[in-house]
């Protein structure tokens, strides 16, 4: 009987305007891993969608091979799947892991659909049913454009403004039909990351410079998106919107003398996107402990943040260096919340740096590849706020 791989599935939703490097981003995401010089001693990256798989490559090779960005996509709503094959399947501790494969969606919302008014009814329901496909997600970015921020220097606020101004009516364009006749959304990505697209044209700038300018120009139009978004979802206060803040690059481009083009395109130089999995994995594990520590949250919301949570959490804290109950005992007591929250989950949560690199060290030499794997997607957001390309909300 064949046998076929057990994967568990994330979902992440990238919003960004028309030219804001979206299709940059997921082609330089996927093109790294698939250059023959490239090595990950834990898992392979694949494009579920051959074809698929091969845009993105090609468009990662024009950029490496002849200075060529990608050309825009205009209205493509799209939608592409990876997954991270787990190596070591035939060993014993393959046996017992609960998945072999860690499947990721990433949604591209297409920004036209934010800055222009629907032609027709069509297009209209398929704006629609393209942001309901990505409501399973955990996590949004929300791209504000570097190359903006420039051309806009000195009164970044008027773009700041538009951008979220845009983005706030296009989701209440989508309101009523979103919500058809329910009260409010259940299943809805709760955790809404800021993220600055072309870091690289800022060389100086680390995450805060990013977070200090955006919370100094617009505020209180992020406030008003806040109140959007809440006025859409079933528990309200499990959410956080403009609390997480990236940089996010795809590349470093030097423009040409005429600065229209660029000359080289050096795709070596990324910045950010090794965190994407570790916050599409991590990140909604750990908001779902924390807001379960200062909320009640409906079983039925429960269900829907951080699906699978539990499942991720038993092999973060999996391993026989360090067990459940020991972990447990040195996590600090906040009235009830250990005995409230789930367990597994909040020692996973809580586990301190050195703990998990404990337990990633022991994996390796177990050859236990998912605990290794996912203890050091652990390590690597750990890594991103020290290296302050990461901002995490902490309530």
């Amino acid at each position: 009987m064949a046998k076929y791989p057990r994967i568990r599935e994330q979902h992440i939703a990238v919003f960004g305007e028309s030219g804001s490097g979206k299709t940059v981003l997921v082609s330089s995401f996927f093109g790294p891993t698939q250059e023959g010089s490239y090595s990950n001693d834990l898992w392979d990256l694949v494009a579920d969608d051959t074809g698929q798989g091969n845009r993105l490559y090609q468009n990662y090779l024009g950029m490496r091979d002849r200075g060529r960005a990608p050309a825009p996509t205009r209205f493509a709503a799209t939608t592409y799947y990876f997954s991270v094959k787990l190596k070591g399947g035939d060993n014993a501790a393959a046996k017992k892991r609960p998945f072999d494969a860690l499947r990721l969606a990433w949604h591209d919302y297409p920004g036209e659909w934010f800055e222009e008014s629907p032609s027709s009814e069509e297009e209209a329901n398929r704006r629609v049913d393209t942001f309901r496909s990505l409501l399973r997600s955990d996590v949004a970015l929300l791209l504000v454009d570097g190359q903006k921020l420039l051309d806009y220097a000195g009164e970044e606020e008027r773009y700041l403004k538009s951008l979220l101004t845009n983005f706030r009516q296009g989701v209440l364009r989508l309101k009523d039909d979103l919500l058809d006749d329910e009260d409010r959304l259940v299943e809805f990505p709760r955790i809404w990351i800021m993220a600055l697209s072309k870091a690289d044209l800022f060389p100086d700038w680390d995450v805060y410079s990013f977070r200090d300018l955006v919370i100094e120009r617009a505020a209180s139009h992020l406030d008003d998106l806040r109140s959007t978004l809440k006025d859409l979802v079933d528990t309200p206060d499990a959410l956080s919107v403009g609390e997480d803040f990236m940089l996010l690059s795809s590349a470093k481009f030097e423009l040409s003398v005429a600065g229209a083009e660029p000359a080289e395109i050096d795709v070596t130089q990324r910045v950010g996107l090794d965190l994407i999995l570790p916050v599409a994995s991590m990140l909604p594990l750990e908001r779902r402990v924390q807001w379960n520590e200062r909320m009640e949250i409906p079983r039925k919301v429960l269900d829907t943040l951080a699906d699978g949570a539990e499942t991720v959490a038993g092999v973060l804290v999996g391993g026989k260096l360090l067990s459940v109950d020991k972990l447990l005992a040195k996590l600090p007591r906040v009235g009830p919340v250990v005995k409230v929250a789930f367990p597994v989950l909040v020692a996973a949560a809580k586990m301190a740096g050195s703990q998990v690199r404990e337990i990633n060290a022991q994996a390796r030499k177990d050859h236990d590849f998912l605990t290794a794997t996912l203890t050091q997607f652990r390590l690597d957001l750990d890594q991103g706020v020290k290296d302050k390309l990461l901002i995490r909300s902490l309530k």
